[in-house]
């Protein structure tokens, strides 16, 4: 005689996680068949047989004055989530990402008997380490991307797994060039610096000029150079748009991509991009990259006066490597000159280049567990318990 039904509650707060949130519940599926799944996701999650009780969008809310003005909604759709998990009794409750939300909906869930997962580790390599042990408190156990982080959560006394990361599972080990020049239209043998200044506004708006600019150093000393720009939203591609528009250095020929980064990298002869997820991805289509990075200049001085910042390097590639495979051009150090020199010496040294496609592929082989499986074996063990 079989047991009642499995029940997993899930939380995913944006597109991320709603990807991730479905390949989550479609390998549970492969353990509890007649599983049942509910919580907060999108699109994609409730393809996959999720009940959202409300839309992931509802928690994309970014920057202080639009999460002040949206705090008391926020605050009541926290109520009634914690109040229809409790009534539900799920065997597990799995938070994806979105760490200033489902944190507080974990803690407050485990001090209440409910076991609970957080999916995707928070920087802790990075800086705060301390936050590990507070994260603990809030979850039964953390599904880690990379490799480094189970063990800073277990000096913390907290159950980490390292389940490895769907970027790396979705992208191919070998990616195909030619394939994502000919969908850009791009000749084959044409000079591509791709340009990613990142996917918010402020981001935007920090880094664009200053990387137009080292684009214009790069495009005089390499002829015929195409840059290609993918726009993450609609408003992204208006900034970037009016930001060409204004630079005042001569801007090489450019092909603005509704999405589609990924491809743009892959099409590239080099990458030039702010740091986050974007290095990684450029890892994961093996192709050069130049990280240049600003922040405020007030926020920067608390951070090292601090020593909040514990790792040598900002830029996945090098964290993952523990070394400078890729420059990293940091606050004062992030000027056009500086960026357009080390754009050079990829084009330049080919050799180089041929030397990092190894390195590359072999932290691509590391990450690629399976994330998705992992996770679930990960939280269907602890259901096993509950």
């Amino acid at each position: 005689m079989s047991g009642p039904r499995k029940r997993f509650a899930l939380v995913a707060g944006e597109a991320s996680g709603d990807q991730l949130g479905a390949g989550l519940v479609a390998a549970l599926r492969e353990h509890h068949p007649d599983a049942e799944f509910a919580g907060i996701g999108g699109d994609a999650m409730r393809a996959a047989g999720v009940d959202t009780w409300f839309d992931a969008g509802e928690l994309a809310v970014m920057g202080l004055a639009e999460v002040l003005r949206e705090l008391p909604r926020l605050l009541r759709l926290r109520r009634e989530l914690r109040r229809r998990v409790l009534a539900w009794q799920p065997d597990v409750f799995t938070g994806i990402d979105a760490p200033d939300f489902n944190l507080g909906v974990e803690r407050w869930l485990k001090r209440r008997g409910v076991r609970t997962v957080h999916y995707v580790s928070p920087s802790v390599w990075a800086w705060r380490e301390s936050r590990a042990a507070r994260i603990g408190e809030s979850a039964d156990r953390v599904l880690c991307l990379f490799p480094m982080e189970p063990a800073i959560y277990a000096r913390h006394g907290v159950d980490a797994r390292f389940v490895g990361h769907p970027l790396a599972d979705a992208i191919p080990l070998e990616p195909d060039r030619a394939g994502a020049r000919e969908a850009l239209g791009i000749p084959f043998h044409a000079p591509v610096l791709a340009v990613l200044p990142g996917s918010r506004l402020g981001e935007i708006q920090r880094m664009l000029p200053v990387f137009l600019e080292a684009a214009a150093g790069v495009a005089g000393q390499v002829p015929g150079l195409q840059l290609v720009i993918p726009a993450a939203t609609a408003a992204c591609r208006a900034s970037i748009e009016a930001t060409i528009d204004r630079s005042p250095f001569p801007v090489p020929r450019s092909l603005l991509l509704d999405g589609q980064a990924q491809r743009a990298m892959i099409a590239a002869d080099v990458v030039l991009l702010a740091s986050g997820t974007a290095a990684l991805e450029a890892m994961l289509c093996k192709r050069p990259m130049v990280v240049g990075h600003r922040i405020a200049p007030t926020t920067h001085r608390i951070v090292r006066g601090l020593g909040m910042l514990k790792s040598a390097h900002v830029s996945l590639p090098n964290v993952l490597a523990g070394e400078a495979l890729v420059p990293e051009l940091l606050q004062d150090d992030c000027t056009a000159p500086a960026l357009a020199d080390a754009v050079l010496r990829w084009f330049r040294e080919p050799e180089a280049v041929a030397a990092l496609r190894p390195r590359f592929r072999a932290l691509h082989e590391q990450l690629r567990r399976d994330a998705s499986r992992q996770a679930a074996e990960a939280v269907a063990e602890l259901a096993a318990r509950a």
